[in-house]
């Protein structure tokens, strides 16, 4: 595919149980007549009654984000990818990815998984060079990579260019981190290979931001994951659901 030219301590997986419409007891055992009943009884009624009360299955929530988070993902977006911190100042962080059904609500689908972030955590104010990783919900929509598309629907942008030389923090070599990326829609122009450096809010609040594969040490501000969890993530995106990747510690996210 092309592109357009241009310059988640773990968090424990609960997921509510669906509620359960209430059903009649034994056989022939209907109860009294729906008008001598108490107007409190919540029994339903026989068979093609509605009953005094009926139970609506609730639509599932990812079980990690409040409400300031939540209103930030739209109705359009079907696909999230949920990484999250164990401190604001944690470079370790667990990731899971959601699905979206249209009566279901959000379902888990895969994870949780282990990761990276930055060296000194997180920050709702990120700037170039401050070693922290952007909270937020952010789209993902281009994908690339030293190594050849592993299977992804997104634009991937295969280039020797997405070289990553030199050591971590803790001394680990970073060869073999860029083979596969995705872009996190962070201070970029969506639509264009993660290697463009258009700035759209300036230089001074960073950019570069990608899930890329996991060197085995923090990051300067990126989410890292294992190269087969990156690859199972390339080929489950898929941008006619929108994707976006909700990201930062568990305080923040769940405000």
């Amino acid at each position: 595919m092309s592109f357009r030219t241009g310059p988640f301590q773990v968090v424990a997986l609960t997921v509510a149980g669906l509620l359960l419409t209430g059903c009649a007891g034994d056989a022939g055992n209907a109860g009294p007549p729906a008008a001598r009943r108490p107007a409190n009884d919540a029994r339903p009624g026989p068979v093609g009654q509605l009953g005094s009360r009926a139970q609506v299955v609730p639509a599932l929530e990812i079980p990690s984000l409040g409400p300031r988070t939540r209103a930030k993902i739209t109705a359009a977006n079907r696909q999230a990818v949920v990484v999250v911190g164990n401190h604001p100042n944690s470079n370790q962080s667990v990731a899971m990815l959601y699905e979206r059904e249209t009566v279901e609500g959000w379902k888990p689908v895969a994870g949780p998984w282990s990761a990276h972030n930055a060296l000194l955590g997180w920050t709702d104010d990120h700037r170039a060079a401050d070693n922290r990783s952007p909270i937020g919900v952010f789209g993902l929509t281009d994908a690339g990579g030293r190594l050849p598309d592993p299977g992804t629907k997104l634009p991937y942008d295969q280039e020797p260019a997405f070289d990553a030389p030199g050591t971590g923090f803790q001394g680990e070599s970073l060869e073999g981190s860029f083979d596969h990326v995705v872009a996190i829609n962070y201070n970029r122009e969506p639509g264009n290979t993660p290697l463009d450096w258009t700035r759209p809010l300036g230089a001074e609040k960073g950019g570069g931001i990608w899930i890329h594969v996991d060197h085995g040490g923090p990051t300067q501000g990126c989410v890292s994951l294992p190269l087969a969890r990156m690859k199972e993530l390339l080929r489950w995106l898929d941008p006619a659901k929108q994707p976006v990747v909700v990201m930062g510690d568990a305080a923040a996210l769940g405000r």
